[in-house]
């Protein structure tokens, strides 16, 4: 089921837009059963908002996109957390570098994986997500092949709902990930979309730093009598 809003919205940052994503989620409010996946960096002041209205556990799942060597912002794959790897089924095979190039720029963002998630988790492991709905959360979907790691990488671990929520996104990465997951909720698909930072007055990079702090402050919220 996808649940779409056709407007063209433009979000003052990701935190109000994580406020108004939270918003159209409230049926997930209060649950138990509820895991909230934030994608690193820039998901996880969306998702920390979403997290916090729902009062849901907050959590991040490590993806990289692969990108094209010399064009990094042009993805021809993406991978995630346990070794879940997927390459952009929209691009003709010779489109694509030869398999050396394309293993070398694995090696290089699987290297960069495993240090955020040292830097973002240390030695703790994943949120439990098995027989839970699990709420994927990013600042938005250009080709949703990053998304679509994600969401693969959930599916290996038996949630019971795999949901995505973002506050923007194309209509074609949505229409294709809604196809493939329980629910997706998007508040607004823009024609032509070009980028998700156009639709941010403010877009700056999230830092490590920032998504160990929204971590960390999750967690605090989450301790019994912290609300």
């Amino acid at each position: 089921m996808a649940r779409i809003w056709p407007e063209d919205v433009r979000f003052a940052d990701r935190r109000e837009a994580g406020q108004a994503l939270a918003r159209r989620l409230k049926a997930y409010a209060g649950r138990r059963d509820v895991v909230v996946l934030a994608l690193p960096r820039g998901g996880v002041p969306v998702a920390f908002e979403v997290a916090r209205v729902l009062h849901a556990p907050l959590d991040v799942l490590v993806v990289r996109k692969l990108g094209f060597p010399g064009h990094a912002e042009f993805a021809m794959g993406a991978i995630a957390s346990g070794g879940v790897r997927v390459m952009n089924e929209e691009l003709p095979p010779e489109y694509l570098p030869p398999p050396a190039v394309i293993e070398a720029v694995v090696s290089a963002e699987q290297a960069e994986l495993e240090r955020r998630e040292r830097a973002y988790r240390g030695d703790r492991g994943l949120t439990p997500v098995k027989g839970q709905t699990a709420l994927l959360v990013d600042d938005g979907l250009a080709t949703g092949t990053t998304m679509l790691a994600a969401v693969k990488a959930v599916r290996s671990m038996a949630p019971a709902r795999v949901v995505v929520a973002v506050p923007v996104g194309s209509v074609q990465a949505c229409a294709s990930l809604g196809a493939i997951v329980d629910e997706l909720v998007c508040l607004s698909t823009p024609e032509p979309f070009t980028a998700v930072g156009l639709w941010y007055r403010a877009f700056t990079q999230t830092s490590d730093e920032e998504v160990a702090d929204l971590l960390a402050t999750a967690a605090g919220l989450e301790e019994p009598g912290s609300g």
